[in-house]
């Protein structure tokens, strides 16, 4: 999917557009960077590894340069800029650079995480004060800190557009988020986005603009096909080991939603303040993922799993 070239001849509603995608270095940050791109944008795409350096999450095979590179395949223009956005001066370097080539920022996503390493048995299952001090704590900074700053540091370049747009990607809609996500540091990191929005949507209204929350389902990212064993060619193989994951998607059914949504002129009424899914999106703007599917993760998972509803992962496909 990543290198699908896009026919000269399709629609490109986000054509003189300008985009920055924070954390697009892979899964759904590379792919919504790569579909802002097909629909005609200029993206400009961060994140920690690079070509020459490898993030804490220790994962080389993906790089921002190869993400810009997509972005180009596609149509777009894609243009990589390597940032720490818990590095104030960092963040400020790539803000300061679309102002000088660009003038103004349309589009802000930030899609900033890499904290998987810091999960598993140190932190799920665990109470708070069983979970080591240092990692609940880092996941704080890389799930909300970076955020927070990344936002501060480029709205006052967003609100010149004439529609400026800032997408805060997550994991779990407000809805689901209701229930407790397992252990307080997780939490407050997959919570606090949505605030973001919520609050960063009251204030960008009297500039005309949206801010939305978005979260994908059971996300078939690089890290996780890796972590079963499988590719995006047969990744369904790992169902024999988690029956869920059958009800997977790849990250671009996200993607195709968000870049919808970009180019929806009705966007802030839709959509400013609230919370919205890659299953929501695909139904209200007619997008399929990869293979044709519409799966509904999180309609599964509440349903089926947690209400005992009778079904199966197809059934939600």
């Amino acid at each position: 999917m990543e290198n699908d070239t896009t026919p000269q001849d399709a629609p490109r509603p986000l054509t003189n557009r300008v985009a920055l995608v924070a954390g697009a270095t892979r899964g759904a940050g590379r792919a919504l960077a790569v579909e802002l791109g097909r629909a005609g944008a200029t993206v400009y795409v961060t994140g920690r590894t690079t070509r020459d350096r490898v993030s804490e999450v220790g994962r080389a095979t993906e790089t921002i340069e190869e993400t810009a590179e997509l972005v180009g395949a596609v149509g777009g223009t894609g243009v990589a800029v390597p940032t720490d956005h818990l590095d104030e001066d960092q963040v400020r370097a790539p803000v300061e650079r679309i102002d000088r080539e660009q003038g103004r920022l349309d589009i802000l996503v930030n899609d900033l995480w890499g904290g998987e390493h810091l999960l598993g048995g140190s932190v799920f299952g665990k109470k708070s004060w069983e979970t080591p001090l240092a990692d609940g704590l880092r996941i704080l900074e890389l799930g909300v800190r970076s955020h927070v700053i990344t936002a501060a540091l480029a709205l006052p370049l967003l609100i010149r557009s004439d529609a400026p747009l800032l997408v805060e990607v997550t994991d779990g809609t407000a809805e689901f988020n209701r229930t407790y996500r397992d252990n307080l540091y997780y939490d407050l990191a997959k919570t606090a986005p949505i605030r973001i929005a919520y609050g960063l949507g009251a204030e960008l209204a009297a500039y005309g603009g949206t801010a939305v929350s978005v979260t994908p389902g059971f996300l078939r990212s690089e890290q996780m096909l890796a972590h079963f064993g499988v590719t995006e060619e047969n990744w369904r193989d790992a169902a024999a080991k988690e029956p869920d994951f059958a009800v997977a998607e790849s990250p671009y059914y996200l993607a195709r939603g968000v870049a919808a949504l970009a180019a929806d002129p009705e966007r802030a009424t839709r959509w400013n303040r609230k919370s919205t899914s890659s299953a929501e999106l695909a139904k209200v703007y007619d997008v399929r993922d990869v293979d044709g599917s519409r799966p509904d993760a999180w309609a599964y998972f509440a349903e089926v799993k947690f209400a005992g509803k009778p079904g199966t992962p197809d059934d939600y496909r």
